[in-house]
């Protein structure tokens, strides 16, 4: 709307209004009535109140049950994947994105996820638009055990235009002081267990945004054979949610530490879990990455090692046990439906630069 014919609407008498500088209030309460459902799907018995509040309510007194409860809390979003999704006219998934990416962090620590909030942001409310996106981060937050606390929707007309999207999130979980897990509790000799990922999950978009979309011009609409379907449905594939599986893990054997293959890469993700005297050595000839990031490799001339740097290679999470462990951690996630395997090893650092490293090449 041009200023000119503002001047002449408000000296015609017709006032400026929130709704003319194209926020909808209407909308957003419309918003807040559809997702209200799903929002009760995550309840847990800590919560107090309901959705509309100015704040979320979790009851600490459960914390008593715990001899010295630790929180942990952690932040995230999901990145250029939301491009993806606003393409494709599909919201409902890239919620299960949001928690994977903030609940996975917390539960590294050994940490039980209890509540998340979230935020998301357009350009323009579309009531059942964002209720969808709602509905995506319930259905994830069930998932992961939590429950979804609260939230804002916020509307931002002139900085983003009116299907532009942005969804970001935070967490908090809790963790027996004494069963807190990390670096301080690996050994020589612990086994690297591997979890698949369910495809690219949310890290590295803007390399495959870049190859497959910009550089190559293909469609998201588009069959892609070895992908076995759309590249579309391919991309929005929702991020594995781990937080439960390895909570089960820690309660049926020992666990000594976990690493959420996030932005980064495998190699370095588990590096920051690693202690300085030690090493872990990943064997590529354990598994075969999926047919996603062979066709962005292929397609975009990428290096294997640029690709290792940006993508998860088909590893969503590391469990680092103890030798006599292995067998139980592996009985353990096969019983749960995850598909994992042994990677590799914990060894003396010796004269090795970094605390982990990729060796070999893939199955084929």
């Amino acid at each position: 709307m041009s200023a000119e014919f503002d001047q002449r609407a408000l000296h015609a008498g017709t006032g400026a209004s929130y709704a003319s500088a194209g926020v909808d209030i209407e909308a957003g309460d419309r918003a807040v009535e559809l997702m209200k459902e799903w929002v009760k799907k995550t309840q847990r018995p800590e919560v107090l109140g309901g959705l509309g509040g100015f704040a979320g309510l979790f009851d600490a007194s459960a914390l008593k049950r715990f001899e010295r409860p630790l929180l942990a809390s952690a932040t995230d979003g999901v990145g250029t994947k939301v491009d993806v999704a606003r393409r494709m006219g599909v919201y409902d998934t890239i919620g299960h994105d949001l928690v994977a990416m903030v609940m996975d962090d917390i539960v590294v620590c050994g940490a039980e996820p209890l509540f998340m909030t979230d935020y998301i942001c357009v350009g323009k409310v579309h009531p059942e638009r964002v209720a969808a996106i709602v509905k995506g981060i319930a259905e994830g937050c069930v998932l992961a055990g939590c429950a979804l606390v609260g939230g804002e929707t916020a509307e931002h007309p002139g900085l983003l235009g009116e299907d532009d999207f942005d969804v970001a999130g935070a967490g908090t979980g809790v963790v027996e002081a004494d069963r807190l897990l990390g670096a301080d509790r690996i050994r020589t000799g612990d086994t690297v267990i591997a979890m698949a990922s369910s495809g690219l999950h949310s890290n590295g978009y803007s390399l495959v945004r870049h190859v497959l979309l910009d550089h190559a011009g293909l469609a998201l609409e588009a069959e892609v054979a070895e992908l076995g379907r759309t590249l579309g449905e391919e991309l929005l594939e929702p991020t594995k949610i781990y937080s439960l599986d390895c909570l089960a893990l820690t309660r049926t054997t020992e666990v000594h530490a976990f690493s959420h293959i996030t932005g980064g890469g495998l190699a370095a993700n588990l590096a920051r879990v690693i202690p300085d005297e030690l090493h872990a050595t990943v064997d590529r000839a354990t598994w075969t990455p999926g047919a996603i990031f062979d066709l962005v490799g292929r397609t975009g001339n990428v290096e294997r090692l640029e690709l290792e740097k940006t993508l998860n290679m088909g590893v969503g999470m590391i469990a680092i046990v103890p030798e006599e462990s292995t067998d139980v951690a592996l009985a353990t996630l096969a019983d749960r439906g995850v598909d994992a395997w042994v990677a590799g090893e914990i060894t003396d650092r010796g004269d090795k630069e970094t605390g982990a490293e990729l060796v070999g090449d893939y199955a084929v």
